[in-house]
């Protein structure tokens, strides 16, 4: 099967230097697109979207691509909206390695938010070598490794949302059981 095309719409509001989307176009290893020239059925990483990104998700990621949208979560509202005809997918719960957010809950950087992506998608080498370009990359697949697995061991966006809710709920009868 060929590989899912990897996509960006940037904002660049961030130090070129840090900023971990335009770094991976640099590379080649992420093509930047402009909001007019987004492929339909492109399936859009979007913290605000009802439906988990899931394997179901992988034929339409091949075909029309994969957009990661590098903006500041803060002006995730002003960014450019996207045409319609693009499915929206919201990552399930991960923790961020990146410097700026280090250990904090769905601070994704635009690297570790494809990444993770393609490990759910089954292209786990892919985004292990995406994690390979920065010094902290593979810090965020060892982090979540387990979570990975378990959401790319399901085919629906439901069943990716239940593996979430079991995990989740596991740590806190963790952290319930130590603070008694």
């Amino acid at each position: 099967m060929a590989d899912v095309r990897l996509l960006a719409l940037m904002e660049r509001e961030d130090d070129p230097k840090k900023c971990t989307a335009a770094k991976l176009v640099r590379l080649g290893d992420l093509h930047e697109v402009k909001a007019p020239r987004i492929p339909r059925g492109a399936v859009v990483l979007d913290p605000e979207a009802e439906k988990a990104l899931s394997r179901e998700d992988l034929g339409a990621s091949v075909r029309a691509g994969l957009l990661v949208l590098d903006c500041s979560w803060n002006k995730l509202d002003r960014f450019p909206r996207v045409r319609a005809g693009l499915r929206h997918r919201a990552l399930p719960f991960l923790v961020a390695a990146n410097p700026t957010n280090f250990g904090k809950a769905q601070k994704l950087s635009s690297a570790e938010a494809l990444a993770a992506s393609l490990y759910i998608l089954g292209e786990k080498q892919r985004a292990e070598h995406l994690m390979s370009r920065f010094k902290w990359g593979p810090t965020f697949i060892s982090m979540n490794r387990e979570r990975l697995e378990e959401y790319a061991s399901v085919e629906t966006s439901a069943e990716v949302v239940a593996a979430q809710q079991r995990m989740l709920r596991a740590v806190q009868r963790s952290k319930d059981e130590r603070t008694t």
